[in-house]
């Protein structure tokens, strides 16, 4: 694509922290071959949404790559340059249902997938970054093959909650919503570093020492006040990529 075609290319600030998010993904292991999908809504209802292309690598990644879709439209998957078809069932089903999932994660990272393995897939907070997730994670526990559209349905009916921010997708790997690029992955990153370092503690054999419901709480709703973190981990991931990267914006 010439710099005349990307000019005329909108929501270029959404689309450089979109592409920011996939190539610190990529930086930081929790990509899959070019599987798994982020996707943000631009409009006030979040129907229409970009997505990554179908079998980009996380690592190449561009702005101007990026697909703008509409939920709504049933011939999405007919368009020359289509979508994986489960971006679209799955994606697409969230951005029609769950007008407050604005951004929308979704990955087979190694220690979220692990936890999604097991028979008891909840998160248990034992530490303060597991505490970002107490009472608002969803398990699903139903896993029904691909996430083609009747299977993105079904997810996405489990996210109505707008308490809950991450799902537990069992057998799968994990999603996570947020209003924002930067607010969405700065969770992704935190669930992947707690479920870590739950996944290494059960490996101890040793009993567990799990935070009292209260202070879980109390930490979970003071992650959710802390100033700005998120942003500011967004703009130094920018910052990096612009010095080492900065193809990402284009």
């Amino acid at each position: 694509m010439n710099d005349a075609a990307r000019a005329n290319i909108t929501h270029m600030d959404e689309r450089a922290d979109l592409a920011a998010a996939f190539r610190w993904t990529a930086r930081e292991g929790m990509h899959e071959g070019v599987a798994n999908h982020f996707s943000l809504a631009v409009n006030d209802d979040g129907t229409r949404f970009l997505i990554n292309p179908f079998g980009r690598h996380f690592a190449r990644i561009r702005a101007s790559d990026l697909l703008l879709l509409d939920a709504e439209d049933a011939t999405t998957l007919d368009r020359p340059d289509a979508p994986d078809p489960t971006a679209w069932g799955l994606h697409g089903a969230i951005h029609r249902a769950c007008p407050h999932a604005r951004c929308v994660m979704h990955v087979h990272s190694v220690h979220a997938t692990v936890l999604a393995c097991l028979a008891d897939s909840r998160l248990p907070p034992i530490d303060q970054n597991s505490a970002m997730f107490f009472g608002r994670q969803v398990i699903d526990s139903h896993y029904g093959g691909m996430a083609f559209e009747a299977e993105g349905a079904r997810c996405a009916a489990l996210l109505s909650d707008p308490k809950v921010r991450t799902m537990i997708m069992g057998n799968h790997g994990v999603l996570v919503i947020g209003e924002t690029v930067a607010e969405t992955f700065n969770r992704l990153y935190y669930f992947e570093r707690a479920a870590e370092t739950y996944i290494r503690a059960l490996q101890t054999g040793q009993p567990l020492r799990v935070l009292p419901d209260e202070i879980a709480e109390k930490t979970a709703r003071e992650w959710e006040d802390y100033p700005d973190l998120a942003g500011r981990f967004l703009n130094e991931i920018r910052a990096m990529l612009d010095a080492e990267a900065a193809d990402y914006r284009g």
